[in-house]
């Protein structure tokens, strides 16, 4: 999607923080090079066949995942296609050899997730999907791939999951302006399927070293969350908060995300809550108190970030 309107748009912001952004898909612009000032591919073209090397800036664009990989030698996506073709955007790309699918499209019909989450399960077990419905993952002063505002970033030791984009935002803002950074901020998404749960970012944050502690983002729905805190209690000796959004959801209602509606035991906030701070984590109250939460967490354990 590099020569749609978003796409167009958050690469060029991808490209301004420094990612290695090597070239762009778009069915039937395949040969044409795209400049980063317009939504547009420009009408000079090139060699699809052949290694491409970047040069004034100009991005080639390719007609599939399988020529863009096999000229640039990508071996990360970020998803801009339309819900209606998302999914295959997804499995093209695992087919094409990507080790990192970063999905930011929303509204994927949940039976196309259901295929795609059996797919790569049985035939793409070492891909990595983050989202759909996400705004992407950024690793402060390195690269950011996805759509939130790298200014806000500062590089430090804090890892953050979130479920929500601007909670995303917020809880990142409140760390930098108390001058805490962070190693890696992921979004998983908000979609009843995705790709990476809780539980699968909070067991590779307890295994990064530059990962010190760890902010958690939940909202009303899913076990997710649930799944992550039994792993945290067992295996995770980092300092954990959470906040859980949803407090004030009327039960049965679904409350922005697909995914943020109540269906079973443990998916209130209340319960979740209730359920967290049981495994040791510190929870927010509030979302004004993420960054205070993350602090209180960081005291408990001795820890300093």
């Amino acid at each position: 999607g590099l020569t749609g309107k978003a796409g167009g748009f958050h690469a060029k912001q991808c490209l301004e923080y420094g990612t290695q952004v090597v070239g762009g898909v778009t069915p039937g612009k395949g040969g044409t090079l795209w400049d980063g000032n317009t939504a547009e591919a420009t009408k000079n073209t090139f060699d699809t066949t052949k290694p491409y090397t970047i040069t004034n800036k100009q991005l080639p664009v390719f007609d599939s995942v399988h020529e863009a990989v096999k000229a640039t030698g990508a071996d990360v996506s970020c998803i801009f296609v339309p819900p209606p073709g998302a999914a295959d955007g997804i499995l093209e790309a695992a087919d094409a050899g990507i080790k990192l699918i970063i999905c930011i499209t929303e509204g994927i019909p949940v039976r196309d997730m259901m295929e795609v989450k059996d797919k790569l399960r049985k035939s793409f077990p070492n891909t990595v999907l983050i989202g759909p419905n996400c705004p992407g993952v950024i690793t402060p002063g390195e690269a950011k791939v996805g759509i939130m505002p790298g200014y806000i970033h500062k590089k430090g030791h804090v890892g953050i999951i979130s479920r929500s984009g601007t909670l995303t935002y917020e809880a990142v803002y409140q760390l930098t302006q108390r001058g805490i950074g962070q190693s890696t901020c992921i979004g998983i998404g908000g979609d009843p399927i995705i790709g990476s749960t809780h539980l699968d970012i909070v067991k590779r944050f307890n295994e990064d070293p530059d990962t010190h502690a760890i902010v958690m983002i939940g909202e009303i729905g899913g076990q997710g969350e649930i799944e992550a805190a039994k792993y945290i209690k067992e295996h995770v000796k980092k300092p954990v908060a959470a906040f859980i959004a949803g407090a004030s959801a009327p039960a049965g209602r679904r409350m922005g995300h697909a995914g943020a509606i109540v269906g079973g035991a443990n998916e209130s906030a209340a319960e979740k809550i209730q359920f967290l701070e049981s495994c040791g984590i510190v929870c927010a109250p509030t979302p004004a108190t993420m960054g205070e939460a993350l602090v209180k967490a960081c005291e408990k354990a001795s820890v300093t970030v």
